[in-house]
């Protein structure tokens, strides 16, 4: 008999936490429709149809990696190429990934660990590590209840859309994905002057594999690959973070 109630208190909890987590991805879930459908009507110029845009939406849950993947399609690169661009784009899932395994339970099943990383994104890794104390995976489940349908959702309306709307009216939409990307540098170049100095390179060098005459008979796709992995690597070894500014405190702090 206790062990039924304490069987029932679990699912309970479970209840909550995924309804917590629904709550906290409303908003997300708004943002993500918004962005998505630019995303989607990035895609349609790609050629992509709307299932095939709805489908990378729902199977990677990325704005960076998946407009990276759809600049890949649009010149043509093979699969390698979009599985070693996306793969680079993507890597800081995996640090996020690693944050996360700290916040759960020593003795959390690995089913839940598995199915806890397919909504890593920036977003809900945000609400899920300011939870106080041990985190509940079931809250995950819940925030991406909300979060992906609604980048699903607005990755196939964008593309659906973009085939319909007139060529003025999808420019002009089209023009929000960047406004995205701007809305993730600004700030952080405001706070950091590597990290605005990092992003000048970034474009001045883009700007160079566009138009010097060796560098621009590089693919796009192979483009995004050489200049993340060698600018990257270049801000990490001569202006690495240490710990204590990432902690934001004492390095003794524990």
């Amino acid at each position: 008999m206790l062990g039924m109630v304490i069987k029932m208190n679990g699912k309970e909890q479970n209840r909550t936490w995924f309804l917590r987590g629904m709550k906290d991805g409303v908003p997300i879930a708004l943002g993500y429709f918004a962005v998505a459908f630019a995303l989607g009507i990035a895609a349609k110029k790609a050629g992509m149809s709307a299932a095939q845009a709805g489908a990378m939406s729902a199977l990677m849950l990325a704005s960076a990696g998946q407009y990276a993947a759809i600049t890949v399609i649009a010149s043509g690169g093979g699969y390698i190429q979009m599985a070693v661009t996306t793969l680079i784009v993507n890597l800081r899932y995996l640090l996020m990934s690693c944050a996360l395994s700290q916040k759960v339970a020593p003795g959390m099943k690995m089913r839940h660990r598995f199915l806890m990383s397919y909504p890593v994104t920036d977003e809900i890794f945000g609400i899920a590590m300011s939870v106080e104390g041990r985190l509940n995976p079931f809250y995950n489940y819940g925030a991406a209840a909300v979060a992906a349908p609604g980048w699903t959702a607005g990755a196939f309306l964008g593309a659906a859309a973009g085939a319909i709307l007139p060529q003025r009216v999808e420019n002009a939409l089209s023009v929000a994905l960047y406004g995205m990307f701007l809305a993730i540098i600004i700030p952080a170049s405001r706070k950091n002057k590597v990290v605005a100095g990092i992003v000048a390179v970034s474009m001045l060098c883009s700007f160079l594999f566009t138009r010097l005459p060796v560098l621009r008979e590089i693919s796009s796709g192979m483009q995004i690959i050489l200049l993340t992995v060698v600018i990257a690597g270049a801000a990490a070894y001569f202006f690495p973070v240490r710990e204590m500014e990432e902690n934001g405190g004492d390095e003794n702090e524990s």
